[in-house]
């Protein structure tokens, strides 16, 4: 198992930044990938950002592209999110998840190719 830790959500002011940390713990060798995704209220979970692990190769949702910056400290076992110039849109709540799937079934946008989960923390953005 896999045991991810969020943290770094908040209020904050639009055209501000915030750096969300999900470090993780567990059966770390498994893991293939690293994903970011929020969820507004009343919305569906969208995907933001991810890395596979070991390649380092991220990828973005077209729409994420700019503002939001997913880094990643593989000695500290955690991924970042940072999401500059935010906006009150961006107010959701932002999750982290691994994918410890043998090879890419739906792909790393899809939130189905994840299998662990954080817990989630609140971004809220004030106009």
């Amino acid at each position: 198992q896999v045991q991810l830790l969020m943290s770094g959500g908040g209020l904050v002011q639009a055209g501000g930044s915030l750096k969300l940390s999900c470090p993780f713990s567990g059966r770390t060798s498994s893991i293939y990938a690293m994903g970011w995704f929020r969820q507004a209220l009343g919305k569906e979970r969208e995907f933001v950002a991810a890395v596979t692990w070991r390649g380092g190769q991220t990828v973005y949702a077209d729409s994420m592209k700019g503002r939001f910056t997913l880094s990643r400290d593989n000695a500290k076992n955690t991924v970042y999110l940072q999401i500059n110039s935010l906006k009150p849109e961006d107010t959701a709540v932002y999750y982290c998840a691994a994918d410890t799937q043998s090879g890419v079934q739906f792909g790393l946008r899809s939130r189905y190719e994840y299998d662990y989960w954080g817990q989630g923390t609140q971004v809220t953005v004030s106009s």
